[in-house]
């Protein structure tokens, strides 16, 4: 009896469903798809771990689209509520405080304030190195290291940029995040059979579940390119 009592309580937890929906998050962030994954995390949110990475994603959204408009005061409201949301949490998850200060920092990248940016993002690099090595978790869903590589990319400083995709590529592996990062990076920096190399690396690594998104129709436009022609023909 009491066994059943306890798996009946299990099933009805909050937290029930939090791999499977973290599971599924990630696999729609992974194609680029962040409204999806928070579509798919807010099914969870009364789980305090989904609720940390639902409000960290739903930031990292919304300070895009505030850069978009400048970074202009209004633009970074729903930023500002991801960041509250967070710290409200940071006490008892080294995730979250991992989250905030990463939502801070892509709140000054809106704002293309890059050297607040760059000091934020040293920050959250640093709790993210701590909090590894303490086997506690580091940022959901998006790595920080991902997204200091992108808010560099964001700002035009494509040599940190490179950099950041670099060592991001060395602490998480090649992410499709990452390999579209380093094509736009090559390309930015004036090399282009590296940025056919990788526009070519995210198309033929794509997964059938994946759909379209802008970024799989930036890459395939990409490699029509002259340049990228020439060197697949090459390789034959």
């Amino acid at each position: 009896m009491v066994a059943l009592i306890f798996a009946v309580a299990l099933v009805q937890s909050p937290c029930a469903d939090h791999a499977a929906l973290m599971a599924a998050a990630a696999d729609r962030a992974a194609v680029f798809d962040l409204k999806s994954a928070t579509t798919r995390l807010a099914e969870g949110i009364e789980c305090p771990e989904i609720a940390v990475a639902y409000w960290y994603v739903r930031g990292l959204i919304a300070a895009r689209d505030a850069y978009r408009y400048g970074g202009s005061p209004e633009s970074l409201e729903p930023v500002k509520l991801a960041i509250t949301q967070l710290e409200s949490r940071s006490p008892d998850s080294s995730a979250a405080e991992i989250a905030r200060v990463v939502l801070q920092a892509a709140s000054a990248a809106a704002q293309s304030e890059r050297e607040e940016m760059g000091l934020f993002l040293d920050h959250a690099l640093n709790l993210a190195r701590e909090a590894s090595a303490a086997g506690q978790s580091g940022a959901p869903i998006v790595s920080v290291y991902e997204v200091s590589a992108d808010l560099w990319l964001q700002v035009h400083r494509f040599e940190d940029a490179h950099r950041a995709y670099v060592a991001a590529s060395a602490q998480v592996g090649s992410t499709r995040r990452i390999t579209l990062g380093l094509a736009r990076t090559a390309f930015r920096l004036g090399e282009l059979p590296a940025a056919c190399e990788h526009y070519r690396l995210l198309v033929s690594g794509w997964p059938k579940s994946g759909g379209e998104s802008s970024e799989l129709g930036e890459a395939r436009t990409f490699l029509r390119r002259a340049e990228c022609r020439a060197g697949s023909a090459s390789q034959r």
